[in-house]
């Protein structure tokens, strides 16, 4: 299958427009820039946050038609040709309805939170239903279509820090676009849209959906929400590495290789260890869904 797309047959992103349906009072984020160009928008955001925290609310949203040094795990770059893809960071600083800050040890769930939320407006607009792979990508049929990366903001004042979770949403991207032959896009899966206006606000209305009810319950993943599962569950769900035989490799350079049982409470993914039949709980890791004949 070769499909050919020019830039022009792109749309840009339309600023007014979202923020007219996305922003306060209309809408639930605190403020939305579009920009044409950034090496990566979680780090902008973060500075920005860092710098002038009171600019820069919970539901902060930042995002551009061209990314120049995206970061994924393990620090890989990767750049898409521009308007192909939805790159967008949310700065979010957690509190419960109370106004009190949520535990730290939640924080972990954050990235999970916004993949889920990314599968959900995806497979609600578009017709391709992606799945989840621990730690942060969400895959159709084991390709790639996107990577979500979160990062921590130290806040100088003493207050809670914030996060900063960024998604990198291949939309157009053609064959001959790809980084790499396991990484596909909603072009490639026959979406029924591509319109990245439409695809960006239906992500970030779900996205503050999902977020508001992990912060009415304290951040617990494992608390009911309303008459739809925890997290955990709404997570574990859609979770495609639970079950399978993987290998991850730890970030100081060993691994481990077995079954993936289950989610941790703190989000951390839980494995059986082949060799010894001991639970381990990783917490960072680049894991492998192993074939059979590897297992």
């Amino acid at each position: 299958m070769h499909l050919h797309y020019s830039s022009m047959e792109r749309p840009p992103l339309e600023p007014e427009r979202l923020r007219a349906s996305l922003v306060a009072p209309v809408g639930p984020l605190a403020r939305l820039d579009v920009i044409a160009e950034t090496g990566s928008t979680n780090t902008d955001l973060a500075e920005f946050a860092r710098l002038v925290p009171s600019e820069y609310p919970d539901m902060s949203v930042l995002t551009a038609e061209l990314q120049t040094a995206g970061r994924g795990r393990l620090g890989r770059s990767w750049q898409a040709p521009e308007r192909s893809s939805l790159f967008v960071s949310v700065l979010l600083r957690p509190v419960n309805p109370a106004g009190r800050p949520l535990p730290t040890q939640s924080y972990g769930w954050l990235s999970l939170l916004a993949a889920l939320s990314l599968t959900k407006s995806v497979a609600a607009r578009t017709g391709v239903a992606p799945r989840l792979k621990w730690p942060n990508d969400v895959l159709v049929d084991g390709r790639k279509l996107a990577g979500v990366l979160a990062q921590l903001v130290p806040d100088s004042s003493g207050n809670p820090p914030a996060v900063v979770v960024g998604v990198g949403l291949n939309v157009s991207l053609t064959d001959e676009d790809q980084p790499v032959p396991t990484a596909t896009s909603l072009l490639m899966e026959y979406a029924s849209t591509t319109d990245r206006n439409v695809l960006l606000q239906d992500f970030l209305l779900q996205l503050n959906l999902d977020y508001r009810a992990f912060c009415a319950v304290d951040g617990d993943a494992s608390a009911p929400w309303s008459g739809d599962g925890s997290l955990r569950d709404n997570i574990a769900e859609r979770m495609v590495t639970l079950g399978q035989r993987v290998r991850a490799h730890l970030p100081g350079g060993g691994e481990v290789v077995g079954r993936a049982v289950e989610l941790a409470a703190d989000g951390g993914l839980v494995i059986v260890d082949s060799e010894a039949g001991v639970r381990q709980a990783i917490t960072a890791a680049d894991v492998i869904h192993l074939r059979p004949s590897e297992a």
